[in-house]
């Protein structure tokens, strides 16, 4: 049977219970020898052996190879290694309460610099473009870290207060659908005098997603563009969404200004990849296993959008670490890059109750843009809007802990647009419910609109937008659905009772006008049976 293993307490965490109870499989299998056991699993009798050693977590391969050569039940052994995973990453959570060198999903901020790394050469280029130009635009697709290059990167470079670009502020902001109050409420804001300030606009693209007004786009870049002038002492930088670049040509000015002055981020190459997988660990004390490296970069080399991802899967790492190492184990437990935002998301929903569930569902689904011929985007949403009841308020507060969401000045949206596809639930969502969540974020503008106009009559729905609003957010009693929010369900009733009113009005001035009519057919036939008669009279007296 071979040499005697070393006795473990099956009590002392969940990476020694499951190697104990590896060690009872193998006893109710007869005790092979691991040199048997190797031969059945195409593993290593060493490797065999380590995992039932209880010393760290093997890995999910391992771990099946090691129950299929014991005759186990490979479906129950996953479940089972998967709950010594998950324990054992809130063991490790639990014993260090340090700060994780990873953000996850959520950018990097300007207090994040000592964990940024990778865009070095790019934030350079930046810099340089902004003393040499006035309006300058940042384009990279989805998920290439623009964001994070802004604030963690580029305002840190600007600090430095450069000797070819000395500056007075620098101002962060993001259009939403709103741009002109928001950019004006940090133009007001006062300098110092005879410097610039840098205004950097985030997500650029929010003034083509969000902002439906025509006007309100153009008198938004028509203010950023006055930063062409040098007296007004205002440089501006825009990062745009690679998909909306071509959006840019709406306005003349705008493509020229951007046409001059752009930098197109492409995919980090595999070396500056590395150095923002390890560097950051390495300013925390800790190490990646190469193994984990190489996955990562395996994976993220060919994932659009794949930083924040790969950000997220680290923290995972980090939250799941053996000691001060991040494993292959831990990596295999969360199901590699993609898995890691799925793992987290289902994670949370799952550990609702069946009303929390059903509020986090309309909640997310909120946040959700769809696209028309083109890709799904995140929504930002102020709280008023989500939280319609404690129900609503306290999933919301679950979910911004999790790090799905992330809240700023009120307003509330996805930590990032790879959570809609990255995890399976949330796409089948909004592929079942396309074409309504069309209707709905339609009713929600209009709703919003209304209450702007002081519920004036003339802004509720009418006809078709009406007809198509009743069919799909009414209950058969025709009161509003659940779905609705407080302002939604009141502007729909609105709609419903004004409609029924001009219904009932048009009915009584139909009913009038049918009743004058006969009136009047009568009035005729009398007046000519009056006349027939005279006539009569008349030829033959």
């Amino acid at each position: 049977m071979g040499r005697r293993e070393k006795a473990i307490d099956h009590v002392d965490g969940p990476v020694q219970r499951l190697a104990w109870e590896l060690r009872q499989l193998r006893a109710e299998a007869g005790s092979p020898t691991y040199r048997e056991l190797a031969d059945r699993a195409g593993y290593s009798a060493p490797t065999l052996s380590e995992a039932a050693a209880g010393r760290k977590l093997p890995t999910l391969p391992v771990t099946l190879a090691y129950i299929r050569a014991c005759g186990g039940d490979e479906d129950e052994w996953a479940r089972r290694w998967q709950a010594a995973a998950d324990a054992q990453a809130e063991q490790s959570a639990d014993d260090d309460d340090g700060e994780a060198p990873y953000r996850g999903l959520t950018r990097y901020g300007a207090d994040d610099q000592h964990l940024f790394f990778g865009r070095a050469p790019e934030v350079e280029r930046l810099a340089q473009l902004i003393a040499q130009h006035r309006v300058v635009a940042l384009v990279g697709a989805s998920g290439s870290g623009k964001s994070s290059l802004l604030r963690a990167g580029l305002v840190s470079q600007l600090q430095r207060d450069p000797d070819d670009l000395p500056l007075g502020a620098i101002r962060i902001c993001t259009p939403g659908p709103d741009p002109v109050h928001a950019i004006r409420s940090l133009l007001a804001l006062p300098g110092q005098e005879g410097r610039d300030t840098v205004l950097l606009v985030d997500q650029f693209e929010e003034i083509f997603t969000l902002c439906h007004d025509h006007q309100d786009r153009v008198e938004f870049v028509n203010l950023l563009l006055t930063a062409q002038e040098a007296r007004n002492h205002l440089r501006v930088v825009i990062a745009v969404r690679a998909d909306f670049y071509g959006h840019c040509a709406d306005h003349q000015g705008l493509a020229d200004a951007v046409t001059r002055a752009h930098l197109l981020i492409s995919p980090m190459p595999p070396e500056r990849l590395r150095e923002a997988i390890v560097r950051p660990a390495q300013q925390a004390g800790l190490l990646v296993e190469r193994t984990v490296t190489d996955q990562l970069l395996e994976e993220v080399a060919h994932e659009p959008g794949g930083l924040p991802l790969m950000s997220h899967t680290l923290l995972e790492l980090w939250r799941r670490r053996t000691g001060r190492r991040l494993t292959l184990a831990a990596y295999e437990a969360i199901g590699g890059i993609r898995g890691a935002v799925a793992h987290t998301a289902e994670g949370v929903f799952t550990g609702l109750g069946p009303e929390q569930a059903s509020a986090a569902r309309a909640m997310l689904l909120r946040l959700v843009s769809p696209g028309d011929g083109a890709p799904d985007t995140r929504r930002p949403a102020s709280r008023t809007e989500l939280q319609t009841n404690e129900v609503h308020a306290e999933v919301l507060e679950q979910l911004i802990a999790a790090r799905l969401l992330t809240t700023d000045s009120g307003s509330v949206e996805l930590a990032h647009e790879a959570l809609i596809t990255a995890w399976p639930r949330l796409q089948r969502w909004v592929d079942e419910e396309r074409e309504r969540l069309h209707l709905h974020r339609r009713l929600t503008e209009a709703a919003q609109t209304w209450k702007v106009l002081g519920e004036d009559a003339g802004a509720l729905y009418r006809g078709v937008l009406l007809n198509a609003a009743r069919t799909e957010f009414s209950t058969p009693e025709n009161r509003p659905a659940g779905i609705l929010n407080d302002l939604e369900a009141e502007f729909l009733m609105a709609s419903v009772t004004e409609h029924d009113r001009a219904a009932a009005e048009a009915a009584r001035t139909a009913r009038l006008m049918q009743l004058l009519t006969t009136l009047l057919v009568v009035l005729v036939a009398s007046g000519l049976s009056i006349w027939l008669m005279w006539f009569i009279n008349r030829e033959h007296p």
